[in-house]
């Protein structure tokens, strides 16, 4: 029996919030890269973005069978309790919506993917930190190199992980970060390390799939097998709900 629209999973992409521009206008905009929406259809889901709102959070998630919280601006420090660092560039609305639909998502035990900013909200929420700015932690600059230039990474994975299970015990991947996990969240475990240390990946061990990553794997659209992961994860939660 063929499947329909219906038997599809829907994968819920968080925006930016940023000022863009686009045909004549330049204006305030909730915007996305369009390979998170193209590595979401190739990998079997069906995307649908999710701009900044100030409430209807849980309304929102009850609609999708899967979230990603996706790449962009840094997570303003308040939320664990440290003043901003010089570099900090932080959307509050998108720390007001992303968190209240991660919450809901975990509340309802959906599939959640976090995406560079999204794996250090997903940290945030459940009580961790982070480092501020790298380069000034580590005197390493290889995780940005400079403005829009991804950095070239290996990750190592923890044998027995999720990610692992997925990927293998080492993958190479594109970076762009200035920040990175310090204290972790409860209920999370570091599964993924770059050569100098930085947390590259963390993941909730037990329960339904929850995965953070360091890097951006929508950069890569031959590899699909992390939110394929999320869209098979989301289809085994629809089908027995």
């Amino acid at each position: 029996m063929g499947s329909n629209v219906s038997d599809v999973p829907v994968i819920g992409l968080t925006t930016y919030s940023e000022v863009a521009g686009f045909g004549v206008w330049t204006t305030p905009a909730a915007v996305l890269h369009r390979s998170y929406v193209d590595i979401v259809g190739r990998a079997g889901g069906l995307p649908v973005l999710l701009p900044p709102v100030e409430a209807g959070h849980a309304e929102l998630v009850s609609r999708v069978d899967g979230l990603v919280l996706t790449g962009g601006a840094d997570v303003d420090p308040a939320r664990y309790g440290q003043q901003a660092h010089s570099s900090v560039v932080s959307r509050p609305d998108r720390d007001v919506s992303e968190f209240a639909l991660l919450d809901a998502a975990l509340e309802r035990g959906m599939p959640v993917l976090g995406v560079c900013r999204g794996m250090q909200v997903l940290n945030v929420a459940l009580g961790g930190s982070l480092t501020q700015h790298l380069p000034e932690a580590t005197g390493n600059t290889a995780h940005q190199p400079e403005p829009a230039v991804f950095g070239d990474t290996k990750v190592r994975l923890e044998p027995g992980s999720t990610v692992a299970r997925i990927l293998g015990g080492e993958t190479a991947c594109h970076c762009y970060h200035h920040q990175a996990v310090d204290r972790l969240g409860e209920g999370l475990r570091a599964v993924g390390w770059a050569a100098d240390g930085t947390v590259e990946a963390v993941e909730r061990p037990d329960g339904p799939f929850v995965l953070g990553v360091q890097w951006h794997p929508e950069q890569n659209l031959d590899d699909l097998r992390l939110f394929a992961a999320l869209v098979t994860a989301a289809r085994e939660s629809k089908e027995s709900a």
